[in-house]
């Protein structure tokens, strides 16, 4: 049957192997300019054409944002961007703006052209005249429920993407001027600090500098602060609703939540395309979900107008229950060792959990620590420090080890 596209995010080089070895189909990435995440890691044009031929050479496809609203000056080196970005071969660009497609057009008229989410597409008229211009593929609004999506497939041709986990926005799909207005940077050009997340309270004018809190709650009040977007559940009905490509919001996210989320998306798509007679929602893959750091999730538009259970009031902060404690660079069969790159404190006795791809996680204690003099050491205290534990099953490079955090230890 018909597989939708699992399209993960990709903030530097190292998410983007994360997130292939993990399951994703394809990426989406920005350059260092022209790009809605100014803020991530973010890639030169070399380190594009080095991913390009990674995704490639595994038969998975990258895809550039260039989806800033660009003003006159933005323009400028425009074109060059794009003729090097046709040159290095990527699959598509992501584009919001009528501009930014007219001058991909004339410079690179064989590139695909998406369109970005924040063009906001909310109706089958929209989706419509971007496919009679030339789009592939149109990047609906989250403001979307499942029968609007099944509308708009059914009015049109083009292909469809639809996010399908990660953090919410509090304007129409990221046309918001909170940031430009509050701190100067434009979130329309990349820059976003996100103030929607902030604590707020209210003044009023004749007493200035008393503070008064919107919500009688000790704790404040974030009127602006969306849970985070999880349809895992409805994977059948949206590739059953002609969805082409699910999509995974999270370039600033770290490594581990690229791996685990696209990990947890993969199993699930599978598992119905196989066989979706059969298809029950394994828990194990939302408990999955629930290990990285997150908000608390909801099902944002899907299946109705959003309400105050969507909301989060008493703190802007992500659930952590889980630390990602090391990366695995390699194993040794006959010493049954595995090399680890450090990313959290970890010491002698802890228990952890390995993940790594196509598998179920398993758990161990570290029994021994051995760093790279060949001493032996009751901790790895240095970030990115390369150190050998035992490791009682084989593991692959990109595994991955995390222990519960002390909180959720207690």
């Amino acid at each position: 049957m018909f597989k939708p596209e699992l399209l993960a995010p990709a903030g530097n080089p190292e998410k983007l192997r994360m997130a292939l070895q993990y399951g994703a189909d394809a990426v989406y990435l920005g350059g260092k300019d022209f790009s809605l995440r100014a803020f991530s890691g973010n890639f030169s044009l070399e380190e594009i054409e080095a991913a390009t031929l990674f995704a490639h050479s595994l038969q998975k496809k990258v895809y550039v944002t260039v989806n800033i609203f660009p003003h006159n000056e933005d323009l400028v080196h425009l074109p060059k961007y794009i003729a090097s970005l046709r040159d290095i071969g990527i699959d598509a660009l992501i584009i919001a703006d009528l501009g930014v497609f007219r001058i991909a057009r004339a410079v690179a008229p064989d590139i695909p052209l998406h369109i970005s989410t924040q063009a906001n597409n909310t109706n089958w008229a929209s989706v419509l005249f971007w496919q009679e211009i030339g789009a592939q593929r149109v990047v609906l609004a989250r403001e979307l429920s499942l029968e609007e999506m099944k509308l708009i497939r059914a009015k049109t041709s083009l292909e469809l993407e639809v996010f399908v986990h990660g953090a919410m926005c509090i304007s129409y799909s990221g046309r918001c001027l909170l940031s430009n207005y509050l701190t100067g940077r434009d979130a329309n050009r990349g820059e976003c600090t996100q103030p929607c997340r902030w604590k707020y309270s209210l003044m009023e004018e004749t007493r200035p500098n008393v503070y008064l809190p919107v919500h009688e709650d000790e704790r404040g009040t974030y009127i602006f602060n969306s849970k985070d977007l999880c349809l895992l559940e409805h994977i059948p009905e949206l590739t059953e609703a002609g969805v082409n490509s699910f999509k995974i919001e999270g370039r600033m996210k770290s490594v581990y939540y690229a791996a685990v989320v696209v990990k947890a998306y993969r199993e699930a798509i599978d598992r119905y395309c196989d066989d979706p007679s059969n298809y029950t929602l394994h828990p194990k893959w939302r408990e999955e979900l629930n290990k990285i750091s997150h908000r608390e999730y909801t099902q944002g538009f899907y299946c109705k107008k959003t309400g105050p259970e969507d909301q989060i009031y008493g703190s802007s902060s992500y659930i952590q229950p889980y630390d990602f404690v090391g990366l695995v660079k390699g194993y040794d069969h006959q010493t049954k060792m595995a090399l680890v790159e450090q990313r959290n404190r970890f010491m002698v006795g802890d228990e952890v959990e390995i993940v790594q791809p196509g598998k179920d996680f398993s758990c161990q204690r570290i029994t021994e620590i051995i760093n790279e003099a060949g001493e032996k050491v009751e901790s790895a205290p240095h970030p990115q420090q390369l150190v050998r534990i035992p490791v009682d099953e084989e593991v692959v490079e990109f595994a991955m080890l995390r222990r519960k955090g002390v909180a959720d230890a207690e």
